[in-house]
């Protein structure tokens, strides 16, 4: 039977990387629906190479042009936010992929899950910022939610088969990013440019710029909490720098699974979308040969305190991951724009989370409220950071 796809953030990296896996399985997979925020010229030519029935832009300010682009096709076009939450929950989708980077992904993602849709996630601030919302929802809507992250795929497949087996923990590796083996003096020196080179994977800036970070982990591990009904204290963090291990799960009778692959994105993907079943794929094999060297570290977390951070708002719970993540995006645009060093990011972010208002059970409205609390905080203390210079 022919999925039906909705691709939410077809123009990002996730996005552009599903159409690939997917284009290799024309009998299995049809694009019904392709959404992007900006990039409505590449959203212009998906359209022509896939043929969805709709597409949306969500910056109202490109409707024109992306209409005028795909005039002589059949193809309807629609703009702004509520277009894409409208598509996002269409009878015509069967899956929907949400990989609309950022906060700016929940509503889409939530509409989908209202509507009883099989997501599967790649945007992972929908569990970080609104986890037990999130949670509730599906259980009433019967939505099922299925990561995309490689770590979580990873764990999601390591526990196949392992129901009611008690779990100690779980592993989310991570590469380490770039700076792995930088002093402290050398990481207050970093550029964009340096940080935007990813030493194994192929990602958007802001996912780049988190990993480098440290900060991706700490939202994977706030995630794997809501995906995987795990304690903080379950949830442990293994540098490993050659991407090969994907994660691993420690059960209660001392075995351990690990899951292992080459770094590709279009593995997970795949498994999201076709959950339970794999697809025999012509991507890149593991040769264990050829990749003989697997190294494990624990990661230096006064270092790379986004990590840190990250572990305290999972702790706290409330609107605190909401407001972690929301100071993060502005702290990775004013790097990305060079008005504060990369080291600067995490004081960014602990003075956000220290001055914002907390709420131990925020509903939706009050997420929103502590969003845009939350960046206007962010937004100050950078402010004056620029003013001492």
């Amino acid at each position: 039977m022919i999925k039906r796809v909705a691709i939410l953030g077809s123009t990002g990296s996730i996005g552009s990387q599903a159409l690939d896996a997917i284009s290799r399985f024309p009998g299995s997979f049809s694009v019904e629906v392709l959404a992007a925020g900006n990039n409505y010229e590449v959203l212009a030519r998906q359209a022509r190479l896939y043929n969805p029935g709709i597409v949306v832009i969500g910056n109202k300010a490109h409707y024109t042009r992306l209409k005028e682009s795909l005039k002589d096709t059949d193809i309807k076009v629609y703009a702004g936010g509520d277009a894409i939450e409208q598509v996002a929950a269409s009878q015509s989708v069967d899956v929907v992929l949400a990989a609309i980077v950022g906060y700016s992904g929940l509503r889409s993602t939530i509409s989908a899950i209202r509507a009883g849709k099989k997501i599967a996630l790649a945007n992972k601030e929908t569990l970080v910022v609104a986890g037990e919302i999130i949670e509730k929802l599906a259980r009433e809507s019967g939505s099922l939610i299925l990561p995309v992250d490689s770590e979580h795929s990873a764990i999601l497949q390591c526990l196949a088969g392992e129901t009611g087996n008690p779990v100690d923990q779980i592993s989310l590796t991570a590469s380490g990013g770039p700076f792995l083996n930088y002093s402290q003096k050398k990481l207050n020196e970093i550029t964009p440019e340096q940080a935007l080179k990813h030493p194994t994977w192929d990602m958007g800036s802001k996912i780049t710029i988190d990993s480098a970070s440290l900060m991706n982990k700490g939202l994977e591990l706030i995630e794997a909490k809501w995906l995987f009904d795990l304690t903080p204290d379950q949830i442990k963090v293994v540098i490993h720098p050659q991407s090969i291990i994907h994660s691993l799960v420690h059960f209660a009778d001392g075995s351990v699974k690990a899951q292992l692959g080459m770094p590709d994105m279009r593995v997970p993907i795949l498994y999201a979308l076709t959950y339970p079943q794999r697809l025999t794929t012509d991507l890149p094999r593991l040769d264990l040969l050829e990749n003989n060297s697997l190294t494990f570290s624990e990661p230096d977390m006064r270092k790379f305190r986004n990590l840190a951070l990250a572990y305290d708002a999972l702790r706290e719970g409330g609107n605190m991951p909401c407001i972690m993540n929301a100071a993060n995006e502005i702290a990775v645009n004013a790097f990305l724009s060079g008005e504060i060093a990369f080291t600067r990011m995490p004081d960014v972010v602990a003075h956000t989370m220290e001055i914002t208002e907390f709420s131990s059970s925020p509903g939706l409205e009050f997420l929103e409220i502590s969003d845009n609390s939350s960046r206007n905080n962010a937004k100050n203390y950078i402010n004056k950071l620029l003013h001492k210079k």
